[in-house]
């Protein structure tokens, strides 16, 4: 537990440390979000601070492992590294929108499957289907949750404060099942976004920038890819990542069946219809939607734990009730007031951002 406890330190230390400077070099550089009749903030906003939270999580990660795991360890860092330049470039403008879902997202998802990371098929079947369906749902897996992140980072603190809570609990798992590698580069990821928030949670005075959304995407997924469970039978193992990170994957559901009913593609029409502003929009602050985001997400952690206290007929009931739960949850928000959107115009981007959106 000792490099947890290294790893995590120095992250947060990093990360506190830098964001400051990253947000000092956003202003030298022109790196900022500027106001404008389709943006919330209504003074230049900076958006370096996925670079510091990067240089955080990738240094604590990298020193407290000690060079054990290279070539997963390698993959990670690549997959991050190129989030975090092709969020850079699209964030100066220099990129198409679609070059993040259609393009970094999925290499980096192909890059750290190359490296040898890959989940586990919750069902046994014969090679080559076993392997297969393995990398698939693997690939998906990645793809998915750093989209999810990507467009959760909507709202100051929202984005960093999840991901802090998600990987929170894979350390939790991580250690209880003495996977070495998990445990470390949680308790970085953990450590970086702590360090972050201060400087982000409302009012930000930094924004995470698509780079930084993207990249605690990535991570968090990979930790949910990586998790290994000794004494819960994979038929229920799948489960528990998927509750870990149940606010994204509900938050992008939400917004996928609310545009497709409404005609729009829901990657390519970013507006105020997230959880988080229907929230707003039904009596709650800025700050009270973002942390009942922050509830649900401890929720989903808890319910994580439970799952592997029971046995598998009651983890399959308790996923019932969850789903039904999660169920009525997006039709009575889809009902809740929301600011509606047109199409996509050009220029716009898929993350999602409140200084993003009309």
């Amino acid at each position: 537990m000792r490099n947890e406890v290294l790893a995590f330190a120095l992250a947060f230390m990093t990360s506190f440390g830098l964001t400051p400077l990253a947000r000092h070099l956003a202003f030298r550089t022109g790196m900022l979000d500027m106001p404008g009749s389709r943006k919330i903030h209504v003074s230049p906003m900076p958006l370096l601070g996925g670079l510091a939270l990067y240089a955080a999580a990738v240094l604590a990660f990298l020193i407290s492992l000690q060079g054990s795991a290279r070539g997963q360890m390698i993959g990670i860092v690549a997959g991050a590294t190129l989030l975090v330049l092709v969020g850079l470039l699209d964030d100066r403008g220099l990129l198409h929108h679609q070059v993040k879902l259609l393009g970094a997202m999925p290499l980096a998802a192909v890059i750290l499957i190359v490296s040898g990371i890959q989940g586990e098929f919750p069902w046994p079947l014969p090679e080559p289907w076993y392997s297969f369906l393995s990398l698939t749902l693997t690939f998906f897996w990645m793809v998915g949750i750093t989209a999810a992140f990507s467009i959760l980072d909507h709202m100051d603190g929202l984005c960093a404060g999840v991901a802090a809570i998600a990987s929170a609990f894979s350390l939790y798992f991580a250690v209880v099942n003495g996977q070495v590698l998990v445990s470390l580069l949680a308790a970085a990821v953990l450590g970086a976004s702590l360090g972050f928030l201060p400087w982000n949670f409302s009012p930000a005075r930094i924004f995470l920038g698509d780079g930084g959304a993207m990249l605690l995407g990535f991570l968090v997924a990979a930790l949910g890819i990586k998790l290994r469970f000794l004494e819960v039978p994979r038929q229920v193992s799948w489960m528990i990542p998927v509750l870990i990170v149940i606010v994204p994957i509900f938050d992008t559901t939400l917004v996928t069946v609310s545009r497709l009913r409404r005609g729009l593609i829901p990657f390519m029409s970013p507006g105020k219809d997230h959880t988080a502003h229907r929230l707003m929009n039904i009596g709650l602050k800025q700050r009270e939607a973002v942390l009942v985001m922050y509830l649900g997400g401890l929720a989903g952690g808890v319910l994580a734990i439970v799952m592997t206290k029971l046995a598998t007929s009651r983890a399959f009931m308790l996923a019932g009730l969850v789903s039904v739960f999660v169920i009525t949850l997006l039709v009575l928000l889809e009902r809740a007031p929301y600011e509606g959107q047109k199409r996509l115009d050009q220029g716009d981007t898929i993350g999602d951002h409140p200084t993003l959106v009309p």
